[in-house]
């Protein structure tokens, strides 16, 4: 074979951009809780046969118009979490599912978004995959009216002084999310949380900034809905995907259904090693990074985990 570098030093560039492009690897992301926005996926309904039959799908098997309230409600219609959730996946989902191009060598998603990613890569078909999501939807609502507690975003602190802080604090709290460098989200206890953003503020911290969420998620109080989703898990069948997923609790390539099946469990009081998972795509070879579904969330913390290293961009 020629080297490649030959048509370097020889000016012929255009070869160069055809090998590179040979060996590019796209991964697509999937958002989490929060990214949701009033008309989310009302275009996408009414610019796609396919879309629309697969939105009104969704509205019979969770037995109410979520539709209407994706298209026409307000953004306090879309807080609840029985709502959030599945519109946030659907929204992902659909996307992908209509993409004529969407071939990715990898998957990942944020929180909720690793059940997006799972079905689109096919480990789960569209009505297994939703009516996970609104089983654990329903599991975290109840398990936040039942155990209350709270999240707070850390800014500009490394994680092992985050993860300091909140050992330091007295109560139960933990990190939650390894968002970026210098940005972890913590979980817990609400005056456990409230003294660790007291500590970190003291330590250097420039922001600590509590959250408006419903329940401590991926922290031990998550436990009953832990409990509660590993019954609707285990009664769905998982299928190989057609790609690496990088899950959430691991940070690390699974393909084997009952390796995603267990990860995907334990999400729910793990925290979500996002930092770690955009790296090791990038060792694995990903330079395209394509966001599907609401928000531009994830673009902006795969900017900073990468330095400029990839192409990032999404779809809405």
């Amino acid at each position: 074979m020629t080297n490649p570098y030959h048509y370097y030093l020889s000016g012929n560039y255009s070869y160069l951009c055809d090998l590179r492009y040979s060996f590019m690897k796209t991964a697509y992301v999937f958002p989490g809780q929060g990214a949701q926005e009033p008309g989310m996926g009302r275009s996408l309904y009414e610019n796609s046969a396919r879309a629309k039959e697969l939105f009104e799908r969704a509205d019979d098997i969770l037995g109410f118009r979520i539709t209407d309230i994706m298209f026409e409600g307000s953004s306090d219609d879309l807080k609840a979490t029985r709502v959030t959730q599945p519109a946030i996946f659907l929204h992902s989902v659909i996307l992908a599912a209509c993409l004529e191009e969407f071939r990715p060598d990898m998957v990942a998603g944020h929180s909720l978004g690793e059940l997006s990613a799972l079905t689109a890569a096919g480990a789960l078909s569209f009505e297994d995959g939703l009516r996970l999501v609104a089983a654990r939807a329903s599991a975290m609502q109840k398990c936040c009216e039942s155990v209350p507690g709270t999240m707070a975003a850390i800014i500009g602190l490394p994680d092992s002084a985050v993860e300091d802080v909140c050992r330091s604090a007295g109560g139960l709290v933990v990190p939650a999310n390894y968002n970026c460098d210098g940005q972890v989200v913590i979980s817990g206890q609400a005056e456990a949380v409230r003294q660790a953003c007291a500590l970190a503020k003291a330590v250097g911290a420039k922001r600590a900034l509590p959250l408006a969420v419903s329940g401590a998620f991926h922290s031990p109080l998550m436990e009953p809905a832990r409990a509660e989703l590993g019954k609707a898990i285990e009664a769905t069948v998982f299928s190989k995907p057609v790609c690496p997923v990088y899950q959430n609790v691991t940070a690390l390539p699974e393909t084997d259904p009952e390796t995603i099946k267990a990860n995907l469990l334990a999400q729910l009081t793990s925290p979500v090693r996002w930092t770690r998972t955009v790296s090791n795509m990038l060792v694995d070879g990903a330079d395209r990074f394509i966001e599907a579904g609401p928000g531009t969330v994830l673009q902006g913390l795969v900017k900073r985990i990468s330095a400029g290293m990839a192409d990032i961009s999404g779809i809405s």
